[in-house]
């Protein structure tokens, strides 16, 4: 994988797009309603998945828009929307993107930014993968929970010990199946969600739980199975977190439970045209620049079952010559990391009108 990276400029602009939680409804009608460019690209959201995602987007209902299937094309829909309102406005100015990087989700929408990938290939693309995150784990088995104030390798530990625990042995008796032998059959005829092959319903056995989003110093999210979860953020807050919280996800996302999902979209991927970026895209799965399309899709898959390193993404374009840092789509998560991460960053939005104006006047003073 490539490392290249461009010489910092007096501002070297790096977009940032936002992940899956970033969602509203209503986000993106005011660029739709003033902006021809932007409303092309919900038309043609519309139009590559066969339904009305921009009447999901704008007028919900907001438990339909949670649907991960839903959420995943809706937030890369609206960001990409947004970005087509900006780009004019940053050339117009002379300036030009150097690096961009995407949370999770985030990262399909700054390749569509790099023209890594077409946007009708992207929202059909990340659908699916909606589609087969929420299916790898049956509902209630998986969770997440993010953890405030506790370094990410104590935090490490403490997840293997938890998955070290929890995991049953294999049995040493093939004439004695354990109960986890009996739980993988009973995964693979489960009549409500059969596991696809063996080495799928081993997967839902296991107490897997592992460090997901390295979101800050501050913020750490692990992800596993449910009873794994549980158990490592009470093992977390004895060694002295400040706070704990299981997330309302639908899924236990980046962890090993994930492997179902990350070999369909391995599938998926193979069929869209990958091209070398227009400028260095920071992967989540190593927090390293990409600049050929072959790596990009290498670390697409990989980012399913993988964690998103984001503090070192963030950090790697900061010391690769990043000066402005523009959170394009829905929310301010990521400006709020920015500054979790390293204060001195400086971090904008664009999600409307209003937003971008302010961004734009900061670039005249």
């Amino acid at each position: 994988m490539s490392t290249e990276t461009q010489a910092p400029t007096a501002s070297t602009i790096a977009l940032l797009f936002p992940g899956q939680g970033s969602q509203s409804v209503g986000m993106g009608k005011a660029f739709y309603d003033a902006s021809p460019a932007a409303r092309a690209v919900f038309e043609e959201a519309d139009d590559a998945l066969g339904f009305a995602l921009s009447k999901l987007i704008f007028e919900g209902p907001e438990d339909q828009l949670k649907l991960t299937e839903h959420t995943q094309p809706a937030i890369l829909t609206m960001s990409i929307a947004a970005l087509r309102v900006l780009e004019p406005e940053l050339a117009s100015r002379g300036l030009k993107v150097a690096f961009a990087a995407g949370h999770s989700l985030g990262e399909y929408s700054a390749h569509v930014a790099a023209g890594t990938f077409s946007f009708a290939d992207a929202v059909k693309t990340v659908r699916l993968r909606g589609q087969f995150m929420q299916s790898a784990v049956p509902p209630g088995e998986g969770g997440m929970a993010a953890i405030l104030g506790l370094d990410v390798l104590r935090i490490n530990d403490i997840c293997a010990q938890v998955s070290d625990e929890l995991t049953q042995e294999p049995p040493s008796d093939p004439g004695n199946p354990s109960t986890q032998a009996f739980a993988a059959i009973d995964a693979v005829t489960d009549p409500a969600n059969p596991a696809g092959s063996l080495v799928e319903a081993a997967s839902r056995v296991n107490a897997v739980v592992s460090p997901a989003n390295m979101n800050s110093p501050e913020q750490t999210v692990i992800s596993g199975k449910k009873e794994a979860v549980e158990r490592a953020s009470e093992l977390c807050k004895e060694a002295g977190a400040k706070r704990t919280v299981m997330l309302p996800v639908s899924a236990p996302f980046h962890c090993a439970l994930m492997q179902p999902a990350q070999e369909k979209l391995q599938q998926q991927l193979e069929s869209v045209a990958f091209h070398d970026p227009a400028y260095p895209v920071a992967a989540n799965v190593d927090a390293m620049l990409l600049t050929r399309g072959p790596a990009v899709r290498d670390a697409l898959v990989r980012q399913v079952t993988g964690a998103v390193r984001w503090v070192e993404c963030i950090r790697l374009l900061a010391q690769s010559g990043a000066t402005q840092f523009i959170e394009v789509g829905p929310g301010k998560v990521l400006c709020g990391l920015n500054r979790q991460i390293d204060r001195a960053l400086v971090t904008t939005n664009v999600e409307d009108p209003a937003s971008l104006e302010k961004l734009l006047a900061g670039f005249a003073s």
